[in-house]
């Protein structure tokens, strides 16, 4: 299959099959084994190019609605953005560069993030860069405790 063919057939039974074969229960779970690891990865591990990123995340979405763990979802997509797009965690100076490097991890998250949070993660992206957090802060997972603080759970 080439990248558009990862569409073709039933890619949900693809992406639960592949679960699966790794010896998860869940994909969350798949994810959560790697907290800091982008979703084109996480695709790329899980089926080459018979799965992508849009898939994994739709996968993660509807199992984090099944268990009212979207809010986490969200802090988790946090996580993955930051290791991809801030590799040596918060700058120590917002030049240029820099800004325009947390602009597109707050940009990429946002546009990730499911519509019944779009307002939160605004938010959340308000407040850090209205207070940064220290040079070099990088979350590790979604229960980093800044995160919590700034997106606390209210799924229910």
């Amino acid at each position: 299959m080439n990248g558009g063919d990862s569409w073709r057939g039933d890619w949900k039974g693809r992406l639960y099959a592949r679960v699966r074969e790794r010896g998860y229960g869940s994909l969350t779970a798949f994810a959560e084994a790697r907290p800091a690891v982008p979703l084109y990865v996480l695709a790329e591990e899980l089926g080459g190019d018979e799965l992508n990123a849009v898939q994994v995340f739709s996968g993660l979405v509807e199992e984090a609605e099944r268990n009212a763990q979207v809010t986490r979802l969200v802090r988790g997509q946090l996580v993955r953005e930051f290791s991809e797009s801030l590799p040596g965690g918060w700058p120590a100076v917002l030049d240029d560069e820099a800004r325009f490097a947390v602009a597109e991890t707050f940009a990429s998250w946002v546009g990730f993030t499911p519509e019944t949070h779009k307002a939160r993660a605004r938010q959340v992206t308000a407040a850090l860069l209205a207070t940064p957090p220290p040079a070099g802060w990088s979350p590790l997972g979604p229960d980093d405790g800044l995160l919590r603080t700034l997106l606390p759970d209210e799924d229910a």
